[in-house]
């Protein structure tokens, strides 16, 4: 029985948001993130993405994304957001990768480590919701929608359609039963099968045994959609938001 969303345990990244919130004031979207990175601000100890890109909570990614992709038939990847890139550089990728970021301090690293020949892909600084995209077959967007309003998340799936890529893959939550908006950098869970997203069941699905949280968020999963089946420009009613 799936568990309700008022019996969900709390997450981290929102709890240290909510005590920090007043420092986020009048911040773009580029700066609440560089915010969040410079100051570690989701808790992890091995990653600066967040408890979510450790070793532990990557495991069956890094086993299964290659498969995923071969199966899609995708033979190029964009990782939008790619974050720190740590846990998909172990996991033996043919697609051709690159990786977005909209921190320019991170992506500075990723490209001087990229040229130095310690991690694979091309690294490039873009805020998704706004920039012109490369194309690729495939995008990967882990565990960013959860930190975005209804607002931009509108904005960086319009994106996302306009790059020319097929498929879109992000972070779903299938037994979640409410969505709700929340400020730019905070977190909540989202299921993009319901309103006011309404996106259909996606093509397939990649749980991730996550076991944040004491396994409260077990149903985390990576959903697959084929853009051109989303709405037109990523649209998000303003009056059924929750």
């Amino acid at each position: 029985m799936a568990i309700s969303d008022r019996e969900r345990p709390l997450v981290l990244a929102h709890t240290r948001f909510i005590a920090e919130q007043g420092k986020f004031l009048g911040l773009s979207l580029a700066q609440r993130f560089e915010r969040i990175h410079d100051t570690n601000l989701w808790g992890a100890d091995t990653s600066i993405s967040g408890l979510g890109s450790e070793a532990n909570a990557t495991a069956v990614l890094r086993r299964e994304l290659p498969a995923l992709l071969k199966k899609l038939g995708a033979r190029s990847l964009l990782d939008a957001p790619c974050g720190d890139a740590a846990w998909i550089n172990e996991a033996g990728l043919i697609a051709d990768y690159v990786g977005l970021d909209i921190v320019a301090a991170l992506v500075e690293s990723l490209q001087a480590r990229a040229a130095a020949g310690k991690i694979k892909g091309h690294y490039r600084l873009a805020d998704i919701t706004r920039d012109a995209l490369p194309r690729c077959d495939a995008i990967l967007c882990r565990d960013c929608l959860v930190h975005l309003s209804f607002d931009n998340i509108t904005r960086a799936v319009a994106n996302f359609q306009q790059s020319g890529a097929e498929w879109l893959i992000t972070t779903t939550f299938p037994d979640w039963q409410t969505n709700h908006d929340c400020e730019d950098g905070d977190w909540r869970a989202l299921n993009l099968e319901r309103a006011p997203f309404d996106w259909g069941t996606p093509l397939d699905l990649l749980n991730e045994h996550c076991l944040e949280a004491g396994g409260g968020w077990k149903d985390k999963s990576l959903g697959v959609w084929r853009l051109a089946d989303l709405p037109r420009h990523g649209q998000v009613s303003s009056d059924r938001r929750e």
